[in-house]
């Protein structure tokens, strides 16, 4: 198990970028496959992007990709989400959540393949 920690939300205009961070406590950080996925109010949780435990892979929705970079820091068992050229559909809470990938290389996607989750972060876009 992991615990997370979300940071890095809040509000910005249309166009505008925002990073968050997801820092991730306990030992083997590399073992896991990180990931955000966000969800708006009255929606489904949405799968934006992950990074598997190591060999640089990384995984976009495609309706994200070009717009969101994820990105890990293992010196400081800390992954990344860069978001640039917002748009007010892309507010939500972000939440970052993490499973052991047991050396796999697989895209998961469904909210229910990640065991750890953080508390989420609020990204608010205005127009």
């Amino acid at each position: 198990q992991v615990q997370l920690v979300e940071s890095g939300g809040g509000l910005v205009q249309a166009g505008g970028s925002l990073r968050l961070s997801c820092a991730a406590s306990g030992r083997f950080f590399s073992s896991y496959t990180m990931a955000w996925f966000r969800q708006a109010p009255g929606k489904e949780r949405e799968f934006v992007a992950s990074a598997i435990g190591s060999g640089g892979i990384l995984y976009y929705s495609d309706s994200l990709k070009g717009r969101f970079a994820i990105s890990r820091d293992f010196a400081k068992n800390t992954v990344y989400l860069q978001m640039n050229s917002l748009k007010p559909e892309d507010t939500a809470v972000y939440y970052c959540a993490a499973r052991e990938d047991y050396g796999l290389k697989a895209k998961y996607v469904v909210w229910g393949a990640y065991n750890n989750w953080g508390q989420g972060t609020q990204v608010t876009v205005s127009p």
